[in-house]
């Protein structure tokens, strides 16, 4: 009988030790339906877990996997804390997993928060849905100035909710920390959304997150909120490490040739004819244009007789005068290279046509 009752508390307390390893675990199971031990959702489960821990990639702590098929498939959603290595991640997920096992057998829906990690799985669809329940909240120390705390704690949590929300696909975290209630308190925080929520939708969920701090945690020098979606955290003594930067992605290798050498000595020649084409119409264009461009005016001699050359004959201007009535506009024929044009009568007995220049008068006779 004392050997039996030694026997039960010995297993009692392994219990409690193992459901101890990390004082800060949480747990939910979730009323979403049960499986049985034999079942395939059960066998799903055992594989997804497996699969999980022995993932080679490490993809910044975060993962997500499903298995199985219709209402046999499970889908799981591992987040670990950015500030922690592949190692401690790993470890966490392990125990999170061995904790749930123990904390809800045959729920087809758990989830748990370790203090580095949390894990959910589900027979629904998890991945890309923000979810803000069910939710937990831890809470320590007492502050004793309650506005001037609340107001540097509101100002650190919106700040780093902006810049969390912002990141990229890999990651959305971001810890500070800024003064507290004097020069020798400073408050430490850290959020934390899965990198499948869109930048709107991180927020929404830290913003659920930092409304409970006031509904459930008021006066306290330190608070976790832990949600399926996001979660954080905030003390008056520093908890987090640096966090390494996310690489960038490097730059796209040029595009391959292989197999495209005839399309790209085509596209050369098209290049090339199309540019000669280009400049022989544009030629040709300014040829017509020349072309079509209306002469100067001229005077046709309907009979084609010669015309004497300019300095052949000079006249004074007293008889160029008479010769066209007085520069008379009914004489005036046009225009010409030289000046003004008009027909003269009895000019050596013959009809003129005379250029009238600025500075010299000169007649040209027409016979």
């Amino acid at each position: 009988m004392g050997s039996s009752i030694l026997t039960l508390l010995f297993s009692v307390f392994l219990i409690n030790v193992s459901f101890a390893a990390d004082p800060y675990f949480q747990f939910d199971c979730a009323n979403n339906g049960n499986f049985s031990a034999n079942s395939t959702y059960g066998t799903n489960l055992d594989s997804l877990f497996s699969q999980l821990t022995s993932d080679e990639v490490f993809n910044y702590g975060f993962y997500n996997i499903s298995i199985g098929e219709s209402t046999d498939q499970v889908n799981a959603i591992g987040l670990c804390r950015a500030d922690k290595k592949e190692d401690t991640c790993r470890r966490c997920l392990n125990d999170t997993i061995s904790e749930l096992q123990q904390r809800c057998p045959n729920y087809k829906e758990a989830i748990g928060w370790s203090e580095f990690c949390t894990l959910h799985y589900s027979s629904q669809a998890i991945y890309g849905v923000m979810e803000t329940d069910p939710f937990k909240i831890l809470v320590s120390g007492n502050v004793s100035d309650v506005n001037a705390f609340n107001q540097a704690l509101s100002s650190l949590l919106s700040n780093l909710s902006s810049r969390a929300a912002a990141e990229g696909a890999l990651r959305k975290y971001a810890a500070n920390s800024t003064m507290g209630l004097d020069v020798f308190t400073r408050i430490y925080a850290l959020v934390q959304c899965t990198p499948d929520l869109s930048q709107s939708e991180c927020s929404d969920c830290l913003a659920t997150a930092i409304g409970r701090i006031g509904s459930f945690s008021i006066a306290r020098t330190g608070c976790r909120i832990l949600q399926p979606s996001c979660n954080l955290r905030y003390e008056t003594s520093p908890f987090f490490e640096a966090v390494d930067d996310i690489p960038q992605p490097s730059s796209p290798p040029p595009p391959s040739t292989e197999g495209n050498g005839n399309n790209t000595t085509r596209t050369i020649i098209i290049s090339v004819v199309a540019s000669i084409v280009g400049v022989l119409l544009l030629v040709l264009c300014i040829w017509i244009f020349l072309r079509r461009r209306k002469p100067k005016e001229t005077i046709e001699i309907a009979d084609k007789e010669e015309v004497i050359k300019a300095e052949s004959l000079q006249y004074d201007f007293a008889t160029v005068r008479a010769a066209t009535n007085n520069f008379s506009d009914e004489n005036k024929l046009g225009q010409g290279g030289f000046g003004a044009v008009y027909k003269v009568m009895n000019v050596m007995n013959s009809e003129r046509v005379l250029t009238l220049n600025v500075d010299v008068l000169i007649l040209f006779c027409i016979h």
